[in-house]
C-alpha cells in the first residue's frame, strides 16, 4: 500500500468487547501507518468502551469517539464518517464492520480499485464461488439475495450486495452523502445509494461504484442484526423510495 494514501476507517461498536480482535487491528497499523481507525462507542453496556480505550494507548493510529446515548449503527457510522472528515481530512473515508468478517487485508484491495480506477466508492460483495473463502449461512444468505431483489428493484440499481458492511469512499463524498441524518436504521446501506443516485444521478452510480468481489468474508457469530429485522425490509425500501426516488 503507498504510505501517501491517508485512509480513515470508521469501526461502529455496540457491545463488542468479546469480539474485538485488538491484535488484528494492532497488527494492521503497525505495517499500514497511513491507515487510522476510529472506532465509535455507541453507548454500549458492556466493557467495549474499556477495551476500545486500551485499544487508543496502544497505538496512535487507534481512536476512539465515545457516543455515551446508543443510536444505533446508521447514525454511529454517520457520526464517524463526520468527524473522521472534519478532523482527519483523509483521501479516503470508509467503514468496516468491528467483527472483521471482512479481514484487514481486504482493505488493501479496496484502496487499490478506488484509486486507480478512479471510482467514487468501493463496495464489498459478498459472494461465494470458487477460488474465493467466503462463507455465509444458508437461511442469511437466501434472505440476503431475496432482498437486495427488493433493493436493486427499488434503487433501478443493477446492485448485488447493498449490505456488506465494508465500504470505501472518496472524501469529498462526505458532507453530501452523510451530513443529513438517515431515515431508516438497518437500510442506512441502501439509503446511502439512493442519495448518491439523487445527487449525482444513476448514470455516475453505474459507472463510479464499484462491487468488489471479497476474497474472504466469514459469518461471525453475535451480530446485532436479526432475522427478524428482514421482515421490516419493505417499509424501510418503500420510505427510501417515497424519500429519494
Amino acid at each position: 500500500m503507498q504510505n501517501n494514501i491517508y485512509i480513515s476507517i470508521i469501526v461502529p461498536c455496540y457491545n463488542e468487547s468479546k469480539r474485538l480482535n485488538k491484535e488484528a487491528f494492532l497488527s494492521y497499523v503497525n505495517e499500514n501507518s497511513n491507515v487510522v481507525f476510529l472506532f465509535i462507542n455507541d453507548g454500549s453496556k458492556d466493557n467495549t468502551l474499556s477495551v476500545l480505550n486500551e485499544f487508543a494507548v496502544e497505538h496512535k493510529n487507534l481512536l476512539v469517539l465515545n457516543l455515551e446515548i446508543n443510536c444505533g449503527k446508521a447514525e454511529a457510522v454517520r457520526r464517524g464518517m463526520i468527524y473522521a472528515y472534519h478532523t482527519f481530512h483523509p483521501h479516503y473515508i470508509g467503514f468496516w464492520d468491528a467483527d472483521l468478517a471482512t479481514p484487514l487485508c481486504e482493505l488493501q484491495n479496496f484502496i487499490k480499485i478506488i484509486q486507480e480506477h478512479h471510482f467514487n466508492m468501493v463496495t464489498g460483495l459478498r459472494l461465494a464461488r470458487m477460488g474465493a473463502k467466503v462463507k455465509r449461512k444458508n437461511l442469511r444468505h437466501f434472505l440476503g439475495r431475496i432482498f437486495a431483489t427488493f433493493a436493486s428493484c427499488t434503487l433501478r440499481l443493477s446492485v448485488y450486495d447493498t449490505q456488506c458492511g465494508a465500504k470505501l469512499y472518496k472524501t469529498e463524498l462526505i458532507p453530501d452523502l452523510f451530513q443529513e441524518k438517515f431515515t431508516t436504521h438497518w437500510l442506512f446501506d441502501v439509503e446511502i445509494l439512493a442519495r448518491y443516485i439523487t445527487l449525482f444521478g444513476r448514470e455516475s452510480a453505474i459507472k463510479k461504484i464499484y462491487e468488489y468481489p471479497l476474497l474472504q468474508w466469514e459469518d461471525i457469530g453475535g451480530s446485532q442484526l436479526k432475522t427478524k429485522d428482514f421482515i421490516k425490509a419493505p417499509f424501510e425500501l418503500w420510505k427510501i423510495k417515497r424519500k429519494y426516488l
